[in-house]
């Protein structure tokens, strides 16, 4: 197949994926590779009464993770910090106290910010049973540091520090807080001042905390939770927080990408730190400092599948591919695709591969 026939497949591909599911009100998608001569940005169904627009600002969820990560990687490289600190060094004792108790042992001061960036902290999620509480009273409110604090009067550490990989939201409000402790100033002014604004990203923003710094064109997507439109939740804000409220178009997310890729923001030598001390998460996928690795897997997943990035539990997906110098950003703007969105992805990098041996 030629190139433009790959690029027309992938795009019927996209909008029948698109149409033939009713949960899924919109969707985007952007592939970029310039090796390959490569471009598209594209956008299915509709918010509200107007059709989707791939200038479109979306909610990523879980891939704003990649972003407090990169975070703290700045703050090292600035010298504020150290991925081996433990984190009683930056959060106060009532925080602290209690946080992590196993089995009647105390382990918070065994926890280190790395076992909070590699999600081995063995600490509780907070994210699931307070997103309950939400969608059962709209008038439920809660900040991210009472989130961690009803989490350690309610649930239940599962294991020391260290020792198991899972994957809990816990551990990126603790790291938010972390950053709030070192620069003095809330996150979302964080996140604007050390990426938004050196890399351009113009149409960001965090959900519900911060402004773009040029305002939206169009809407923010809609995003759904069992049919329920998120957007106006804005008691939701405080729960994905620096584990996942960064809004922005796909454009502006191909700049951070690329800037991250190319040691435009930190250096690559702390970009090979975050993805290579890494655990594995699921079969086939390791966890770095917020960065999800696909590995190669005999049959199952060949090396020709293997890349990096992040993802979040609305369909959401933002990866690089290395061996075809490819950037993948999506999202489906639905929980039901907290898994089908990676599946997509997989399928377009088969995709991208024919245009590379072409």
């Amino acid at each position: 197949m030629e190139k433009g026939e790959i690029k027309k497949s992938i795009e019927d591909m996209f909008r029948k994926q698109v149409r033939k599911d009713s949960k899924v009100k919109n969707a985007y998608l952007l592939v970029y590779s310039k090796k390959l001569d490569f471009h598209m940005n594209i956008a299915e169904g509709s918010t509200g009464d107007m059709p989707a627009n791939s200038q479109q600002p979306n909610y990523m969820a879980s891939v704003g993770k990649l972003f407090t990560s990169t975070i703290i990687s700045i703050l090292y490289e600035k010298g504020e910090l150290s991925f081996n600190d433990n984190i009683r060094n930056y959060l106060d004792a009532e925080l602290l106290n209690n946080l992590h108790i196993y089995k009647g042992e105390d382990y918070t001061n065994s926890i280190k910010i790395k076992h909070l960036l590699k999600q081995r902290s063995g600490l509780y999620d907070n994210f699931w049973p307070l997103l309950d509480k939400i969608l059962k009273d709209k008038e439920f409110n809660i900040n991210p540091r009472e989130a961690i604090i009803w989490g350690k009067n309610n649930l239940k550490p599962y294991c020391p520090p260290g020792k198991k990989t899972k994957y809990t939201d816990t551990n990126y409000h603790l790291l938010g807080l972390i950053i709030e402790n070192i620069t003095a100033k809330p996150f979302y002014e964080v996140l604007k001042e050390y990426i938004f604004i050196p890399l351009g990203m113009d149409k960001s923003s965090m959900l519900h905390y911060s402004d773009p710094i040029k305002e939206y064109t169009y809407p923010i997507a809609h995003f759904s939770i069992d049919e329920t439109i998120m957007n106006d939740f804005k008691n939701f804000a405080g729960l994905d927080y620096a584990g996942g409220g960064v809004v922005a178009t796909n454009d502006d997310l191909l700049k951070f990408m690329k800037a991250l890729v190319t040691g435009q923001i930190i250096s690559k030598d702390t970009l090979e730190t975050m993805k290579n001390d890494s655990n594995k998460l699921y079969f086939g996928i390791d966890y770095g400092y917020g960065i999800w690795q696909f590995k190669t897997i005999p049959v199952l997943m060949p090396k020709k599948y293997n890349c990096w990035g992040c993802v979040g539990a609305t369909g959401a997906f933002i990866f690089y591919h290395p061996g075809l110098d490819a950037y993948l950003i999506g999202n489906f703007n639905d929980l039901s695709y907290k898994t089908k969105g990676l599946k997509f992805m997989i399928k377009i990098i088969k995709k991208l591969l024919k245009v590379a041996h072409n």
